[in-house]
């Protein structure tokens, strides 16, 4: 497979850009095992999860995990709802009904469309009878007042309906941007492209001067404090 193009990173460097979980990253993306015992039963039953998509570097294609930048996109949205006590089957759900809207394969939640339709998609999710037993009536509200709202997708660009770009630390702040096309979708200067991990090592090594980084690599001394901001921030 082609990466360029597509971004490329790791469970871990995932989990640092959208603030989750590598464990919960796995669970969504390749799946996992469970028991479940029901009233009456003496006996646990096995049961597989399936994972909620096929991310863009298959495995096989690979050696290790790794995950695309529509992947990572879609895993932010997926973080938000469980974040705010969806449970898997409603986000799962979710998923189902808005790739029969959009009419895609895959990567709905990171849709332009979604931002507008989410609420709609999410009340199809809910005619399941199964799927509404798992949320309350305070819940759902909480999900539209909250989560299905325009600033889920702050500082995202499109091309047509899917997300391009994303400067993570939204449109008011376009400093620093996570591009597929560029460095392999890695954190970077917008106007340098010189990614934030560089600069943030370089500035350990002299000293914590953002100056001397700053002519090194010829970028203002403002960027290089955004670039050592942006990656404490992950590091927290």
């Amino acid at each position: 497979m082609d990466h360029i193009g597509i971004g490329i990173y790791s469970v871990p460097e995932a989990a640092q850009l959208i603030h989750g979980s590598r464990a919960a990253i796995k669970r969504w993306l390749y799946g996992y095992d469970c028991a479940h015992r029901c009233r009456g039963e003496s006996v646990s039953k096995q049961y597989h999860s399936a994972p909620l998509w096929q991310p863009q570097h298959a495995a096989a294609d690979m050696d290790g995990q790794f995950v695309g930048f529509r992947d990572l996109i879609e895993l932010r949205a997926v973080r938000e709802f469980v974040a705010h006590g969806l449970p898997l089957l409603v986000v799962r759900r979710c998923l189902d009904y808005a790739k029969t809207e959009f009419g895609l394969d895959a990567y709905p939640l990171s849709a332009r469309r979604f931002r507008t339709d989410g609420r709609t998609i999410f009340l199809e999710a809910l005619q399941d009878d199964d799927v509404a037993d798992r949320i309350d009536l305070r819940t759902r509200q909480y999900v539209f007042n909250d989560i299905i709202k325009p600033s889920l997708y702050e500082g995202i660009e499109y091309e047509g309906d899917e997300a391009r770009r994303w400067f993570p630390e939204g449109r008011d702040r376009r400093t620093i941007v996570i591009d597929p096309a560029r460095q392999f979708g890695k954190p970077i200067l917008e106007g340098a492209g010189v990614p934030t991990a560089t600069l943030y090592a370089s500035w350990l090594a002299e000293g914590r001067d953002k100056h001397a980084v700053a002519r090194a690599y010829e970028v203002q001394a403002r960027h290089v404090e955004a670039a050592v901001r942006f990656e404490e921030h992950l590091a927290a």
